[in-house]
């Protein structure tokens, strides 16, 4: 069954155009600025947004991530929260949404009411950074996931006959990882991507995004050039940091994306 980022892709695919996903915490730095945030990423003609679930122990993120997590906590970001989010951004905006998390506060919330309330709230898709998919037929109450796509994530370190497993199961999107280490802006996609995403399309057709050290226009270009999309996130939530108190927040941070659009869209430009 098709959704909102299987409609993206085609669109994409049809126009020879790579995705741009733009990830950001929800409810950083509070409840009404994110929403206001997310909006603006929309706005600026981000292809998908990845929403961050506040968790406080956010193991495969960054500093910079990790401090985005707490600063939301403290704010009163919760799931329930989260489902709100989601309803008051589809009332104004159709951008695919993905949520980005941990299992524990999706089990906390109750693993098959959170995909039920998700996706009724118009969230499009999922990615659970720790939980392995052949962990998930292990567990009869983790196969209850219906209406959102789960995101596969593969590493450089994934072996082949890993890497084919997950692509041949793989749905929505697969979100490649540049590099290995946590999230963050702090060092550049490795030279070899473009390898790591040969070796999975030799296995499906599922889209392949690349994430993980993405800040410029350049190397948003070059990733964009070898894939079917580019993630940009610590750099967009460190920007939501260092300009947590303006006004003009929602601006800035759509001025900030507009170059890497422009760069992932037109690679030969930059």
């Amino acid at each position: 069954m098709s959704n909102r980022i299987d409609n993206t892709f085609e669109t994409l695919r049809n126009d020879g155009q790579a995705a741009f996903v733009a990830y950001v915490c929800a409810g950083d730095p509070d409840y009404s600025r994110s929403l206001e945030v997310i909006r603006a990423i929309a706005d600026a003609g981000a292809d998908v947004i990845e929403l961050g679930v506040p968790f406080s122990d956010p193991q495969a993120d960054g500093i910079v991530n990790q401090l985005a997590a707490e600063r939301a906590l403290k704010a009163g970001m919760s799931v329930p929260r989260l489902m709100d989010m989601i309803r008051e951004f589809r009332s104004t905006h159709d951008t695919a949404l993905v949520l980005f998390t941990y299992l524990n506060p999706v089990y906390a919330y109750g693993y098959e009411k959170f995909h039920t309330d998700a996706a009724a709230a118009g969230a499009d898709g999922i990615l659970l950074l720790d939980l392995p998919p052949d962990e998930v037929a292990n567990n009869q109450e983790l196969t209850s996931s219906e209406g959102l796509k789960h995101i596969t994530l593969i590493s450089p370190s994934t072996p082949p006959e890993r890497i084919k497993m997950l692509a041949e199961q793989s749905e929505g999107f697969i979100y490649a990882l540049s590099r290995m280490g946590v999230t963050g802006a702090q060092a550049a996609p490795s030279a070899h991507i473009g390898e790591l995403v040969q070796s999975i399309k030799q296995h499906t057709d599922t889209p392949v995004c690349i994430g993980f050290g993405i800040n410029t226009p350049e190397q948003s270009a070059t990733t964009a050039s070898v894939s079917d999309g580019v993630v940009v996130g610590s750099a967009i939530v460190n920007q939501v940091a260092e300009n947590s108190d303006a006004s003009t927040l929602p601006a800035i941070i759509g001025e900030f994306i507009q170059p890497l659009i422009h760069a992932t869209k037109n690679p030969e430009q930059a």
